[in-house]
């Protein structure tokens, strides 16, 4: 549901109706029994546990913000300008993504961390967010990396702001060397 902006809690799952039927018992986990919930939910209407109705409600605003919006060419053309922004304005910091722009989605942006003697990810971490501005704390290589979302409910306006924060932090600890 990220690409929809929804609530965490709510999957899809697409599926062949014959798989379906062919997964009875395979499912080590009550929660997580899709062909539990799809047998209950022919017979009832009804899912099996109490449904989260708050998260029901806020996705199916997420889907109509995404229709209104214009779709997957309206929320994809905004995704790939805001990591296109991203990238050029990370760029003049001096900072490097990971990968080549040719396979980089425009999900969530991987940089190499910044070459400076006083940085360690918290400290960083802890200055943009003092900003205004979360990073993505995870990072997927043994390299030094950080990572920045571009989906969302941001436009380029937020993402320059998150470029100038970064600026500034990074002038702020290169200032302390």
């Amino acid at each position: 549901g990220k690409c929809l902006e929804g609530p965490p809690g709510m999957g899809f799952v697409v599926v062949r109706r014959s798989a379906l039927e062919r997964s009875e018992g395979n499912c080590h986990s009550l929660a997580m029994d899709l062909y539990d919930q799809w047998v209950y939910m022919q017979k009832t209407t009804q899912w099996r546990f109490t449904p989260p109705t708050h998260v029901v409600a806020a996705f199916d605003c997420a889907i109509a913000q995404y229709l209104e919006e214009g779709g997957l060419a309206a929320r994809g053309a905004r995704y790939a300008h805001n990591c296109r922004t991203l990238i050029d304005g990370m760029a003049k910091l001096g900072l490097k993504s990971f990968l080549p722009a040719a396979i980089q989605a425009p999900i969530i942006v991987t940089f190499y961390a910044p070459d400076s003697a006083n940085y360690t990810f918290k400290s960083f971490y802890d200055a943009v967010k003092a900003q205004g501005y979360i990073l993505y704390p995870g990072k997927l290589t043994t390299l030094e990396t950080f990572r920045v979302g571009c989906m969302g409910q941001l436009g380029e306006r937020g993402i320059a702001g998150a470029v100038e924060a970064v600026g500034k932090v990074l002038a702020e600890m290169r200032a302390a060397a």
